[in-house]
């Protein structure tokens, strides 16, 4: 019979440390047997937004206006508002291609104008005798961001620049998730 106390007779580490193993390793059977899939994206999800390269690039897409209005866009803000070093950098890039386009379709408007006399024109008419699709001088406007298209208004004879904000929007969500870190 014992009479004091003696701690190292009482408690022995070896089955607590066991008993964790033994934990560990049905754990690690569970992950194992029901895998470690990614679960199923939801079935309403939109197709992702396609970046594309913008420095160095042209195009000769031109959006009719009713069309681009229809799609969600809305007239580009052509100034630089951005807050912050990169902001400004990427504001005044875009904004000066978009200028220069408009610049090169006029100066292309006027020269047309002044051979065949001031007409209307629609966009099939534009497109084929102020942007050339697919003819050796046709204008090369210079490419802008995934958000962004061309478009032409038959009523002010003009390029304008047309901004989709559910496009830049539906990217922020893709790269950032929903709670937008």
């Amino acid at each position: 019979m014992r009479t004091s106390f003696d701690a190292s007779a009482s408690f022995s580490p070896a089955p607590a440390f066991r008993m964790a193993w033994r934990g560990g390793w049905l754990c690690l059977g569970l992950v194992l047997v029901t895998g470690c899939a990614d679960p199923a994206p939801p079935a309403d999800t939109a197709p992702k937004i396609e970046t594309r390269k913008t420095i160095g690039k042209t195009t000769q897409e031109v959006m009719e206006l009713p069309e681009a209005l229809a799609a969600g866009g809305v007239p580009a803000e052509m100034s630089i508002t951005g807050e912050g070093l990169d902001a400004m950098t990427s504001d005044a890039y875009r904004t000066s291609v978009g200028k220069m386009a408009m610049i090169a379709v006029q100066q292309k408007m006027q020269v047309v104008e002044a051979e065949k006399g001031p007409k209307p024109m629609d966009h099939a008419e534009f497109m084929k005798k102020v942007i050339g699709k697919g003819q050796p001088d046709g204008i090369q406007l210079p490419m802008l961001p995934y958000y962004q298209e061309y478009s032409y208004d038959p009523e002010k004879k003009a390029l304008v620049v047309i901004d989709f904000p559910a496009k830049r929007e539906q990217r922020k969500q893709e790269t950032t998730g929903a709670a937008g870190l």
